[in-house]
Formats: C-alpha cells, structure tokens, sequence
C-alpha cells in the first residue's frame, strides 16, 4: 500500500522511486505517527476548574448577533476538522445554527470551562521532507473545529463590550 503516493512526480517531472520518497505507509508507521503525536496530548492532563466570578465583575456574554456574524465570516474553502463539519455548511446554515451556538457558547463562558469535545483537533503529518527517514521529519499540522474557532475569534473580538 502506497498511502497514495503512487504517482508522486520530482520537479522535472520524473517519477520518484517509492526508496527515495521514505517506505510505504504501513500499518506500524500509522501506529508509530499516532503514539508520537498522542504524547503531547498525553502531557496535557490538567483538570479544568471552575471559576468564580465576583460578585462586582460581569460575565462576558455573546448576542446572537454576534455569533451569527462570526459564522458568516467563516472561510467557506477552510479544511473541516474532527468534527467534518465544513466552513461552507456553517457559513450558509448561519441562521438556522445561531441559537444553538449561543447557548453552547454562553454556557462555556459563564462557567468557564470548554467542552473536551469542542478542544479535540486532528493532526494531519505533511512531511518536512522529501525523503523521510524518522518520525521528526513529518511536521504536524493541526486542524481544529471551525466552530471552536468561530468561539476564539468572538472572545478575541475588541469590538464586544465587557
């Protein structure tokens, strides 16, 4: 199994041998790629914890309005994440999706804490390389959710009032 590298082509358009391009994606090198990556997320063991507002401080809070124009800036071509939820699908189900991330949102701000299924991304390996020798010639390019994404970006956002 070639991981569909079959037709991989140099610069001057000749075929490279399957030798110079690193072996073949096998089941052990999947294996290896994912116990590699797996470590970092294996470090990142950290309990989320509550915290409480005073009772003179105001919990940021997000309008509709808000998130729907979040949504419908949203890169349509943008690589969908773990989820498979494209940026078009948001971007075009704006209206329809709006209330539903206002409530999600807005519950994750006041009590602070984001939801582990909202914070999961999937790495993809891209090699650094032509030529892959070790697990550190891959670079890991992480794809996160569109719509955690979309949260950051409206928390980040200098226009809302806090």
């Amino acid at each position: 199994m070639s991981c569909g590298q079959d037709g991989l082509k140099n610069s001057n358009g000749q075929t490279v041998p399957s030798h110079q391009r690193g072996e073949a994606c096998t089941r052990p090198e999947n294996d290896a790629l994912n116990d590699f990556y797996a470590q970092f997320e294996a470090q990142n063991s950290i309990a989320a914890r509550k915290s409480i507002t005073p009772p003179n401080e105001q919990v940021l809070c997000f309008s509709t309005a808000d998130i729907k124009r979040t949504l419908c800036r949203v890169n349509p071509l943008k690589s969908a994440g773990p989820d498979n939820i494209p940026g078009r699908v948001l971007k075009e189900c704006a209206e329809q999706l709006v209330d539903v991330f206002t409530d999600i949102f807005n519950i994750s701000l006041s009590s602070a804490v984001v939801h582990m299924c909202l914070k999961t991304t999937t790495i993809v390996p891209v090699p650094k390389k032509f030529t892959i020798l070790c697990l550190n010639d891959y670079r890991p390019i992480a794809l996160p959710r569109i719509v955690m994404k979309c949260s950051e970006r409206l928390q980040l956002d200098p226009g809302l009032p806090y």
